[in-house]
């Protein structure tokens, strides 16, 4: 007997996943062959706490919030930082929680001692959770080519150049990551880079549902130390680089580099390696797919006569392990994204597609707020970038001096309740960059954004004035871009960076309305009707 779960391609209730935030329910499959709990147990190696007497229990999905708990559910109840997973026990049982999986401290907990339904016990059951997760929704990504690409920077990006070059081959393609989830077309807003483990192995059901046959997704660091992608068999793993970031959540970048490196031990049948860093070095073997942008290089995938097209596209020739070779145009500046198309080219190759679908993909794709332009007939440039971290800001800058005999003008600010260390950082690569720095808020979350600010600007000012150009301070997000579009003439780069395709900004637990790219178009009009 198979259960319905209604609704299955498209995203449930709003429901509150915290004060600040209100998260839509993940999509569920609309068929799920019940599952035994004793083969969930067998599943998760758990000790059972279940009344002898009481008939076998059959579950038919699973969740680790208590909100978003369906009658049949597995519900997951994880130790955090400030509560417990199990203090929330009552309400998923009240909801139809068939059972409880959980820790031994949470098994304590008044909720699940006097519990009536069966409790699962383990030593970590945020790990075991993804294999089980995956088990009870039917192995969906043994279904599926889920082609997962890590690294600090260009998992966006390469994800989405990867989806351009399957759909250019025919396929029917999902999409997991930060801007956007996709089904067979269908958009989902993203809550996470890559979502929680339950959340996840439904994904994959309903793709499969809908005929999906490969899923680009982005692989973060997180989801690979918190155990999101376990019970997930990937078709190929891919990494693009690594820069300082997330050392609020990691202790150095050697932990981070380890994390990102769990990609790489085994879960991934094909694994493919950008080498131009000692940190992609170190994961080649053997049988490492390799992908280069360095002249000279041995790596299986390169480019080579890398140049800016007239249009103001990227040009080069794309080589393969084979020695076949074709000409590849790409519509995104830096040479950074040559080496995301690079790696793209060797995970499509690895799927199947041909050398000409690669480089058709390539031609066409579209990436929100990753080096976006904002044309509205003015005579500058206008770019947004996600750029949020030194090296990215550094990479974006690079990119837009090659395009430009004018001024660049950046506006950037940091997050809150993130890596501290990273911001007077910023502010100085971002100072060397630039001919005029605008330091502006981004998400100040919980922080005083002044603070943030006060530390930006403390790396910016480390920059001689011969390195580096002006520096200011506009508190207001939108002031700020309005500022730069002012400062704007003929033939200048205004770069807004770090909030790319990002709707919202966070302040003190609310998040606001707000768009870069609306911003900026609404300066960039103004400007144009004031000078008409």
């Amino acid at each position: 007997m198979s259960v319905n779960h209604d609704g299955p391609a498209t995203p449930g209730r709003q429901v509150p996943d915290s004060p600040a935030k209100v998260v839509a329910a993940p999509p569920r499959p609309s068929l799920i062959e019940p599952v035994p709990l004793t083969t969930v147990v067998a599943r998760a190696d758990a000790r059972l706490i279940a009344d002898p007497g009481a008939p076998e229990v059959a579950v038919t999905g699973a969740t680790l919030r208590a909100h978003q708990v369906l009658p049949g559910d597995l519900f997951a109840a994880l130790p955090g930082a400030r509560t417990h997973g199990a203090d929330f026990a009552a309400e998923a049982i009240a909801a139809g929680a068939a059972a409880v999986l959980t820790d031994e401290a949470g098994a304590e907990r008044r909720a699940l001692v006097e519990a009536d339904v069966p409790v699962l016990v383990h030593a970590d059951p945020r790990g075991v959770l993804g294999s089980v997760a995956a088990w009870i929704y039917g192995e969906p990504s043994l279904k599926l080519s889920v082609l997962g690409v890590t690294g600090t920077s260009g998992k966006t990006t390469t994800a989405y150049l990867v989806e351009a070059g399957l759909r250019a081959a025919g396929r029917t393609t999902g999409l997991i990551g930060t801007v956007e989830t996709r089904i067979a077309g269908e958009r989902i807003t993203s809550a996470f880079t890559t979502p929680e483990a339950p959340d996840l192995q439904a994904l994959f059901a309903v793709m499969v549902e809908n005929g999906v046959t490969h899923v680009p997704m982005e692989v973060s660091s997180h989801a690979l130390a918190l155990g999101r992608v376990n019970g997930t068999r990937f078709a190929v793993g891919a990494f693009t680089n690594l820069s300082q970031d997330h050392l609020d959540f990691h202790r150095d970048m050697e932990e981070y580099f380890a994390a990102k490196s769990l990609l790489f031990d085994g879960r991934s049948t094909i694994e493919a390696v950008v080498i131009d860093s000692a940190w992609g070095q170190a994961l080649v073997t053997p049988q490492t797919v390799t992908a280069s942008t360095e002249p000279e290089t041995q790596a299986a995938w390169r480019a080579t006569d890398i140049a800016i097209t007239p249009a103001g596209e990227q040009s080069f020739v794309l080589h393969g392990p084979d020695g076949s070779s074709a000409a590849a145009t790409l519509p995104l500046p830096g040479e950074f994204n040559v080496a995301n198309a690079v790696l793209a080219a060797a995970i499509l190759d690895s799927a199947g597609v041909s050398l000409d679908q690669i480089v058709t993909g390539l031609a066409t794709v579209e990436v929100p707020g990753r080096m976006e332009r904002v044309y509205l007939g003015q005579p500058f440039t206008a770019v947004v970038d996600y750029a949020h971290k030194p090296a990215a800001v550094t990479q974006a800058l690079q990119a837009l001096r090659t395009r430009t005999n004018g001024r660049i003008i950046t506006v950037l600010g940091c997050g809150g309740d993130r890596d501290t260390a990273k911001r007077p950082m910023m502010g100085e690569a971002a100072a060397r960059g630039s001919d005029l720095v605008i330091v502006t808020d981004d998400n100040p979350r919980s922080e005083d954004p002044a603070v943030i600010r006060a530390a930006m600007l403390a790396g910016a000012r480390t920059v001689e004035p011969a390195h580096g150009g002006e520096v200011i301070e506009v508190p207001d997000r939108r002031a700020a871009i309005a500022a730069a579009v002012e400062h704007a003439e003929a033939g200048d780069v205004v770069l807004v960076a770090g909030k790319g395709h990002e709707t919202g900004q966070e302040v003190q637990g609310v998040v606001h309305p707000f768009s870069d790219r609306d911003e900026l178009e609404a300066a960039i009009r103004e400007k144009l009707e004031v000078n008409v």
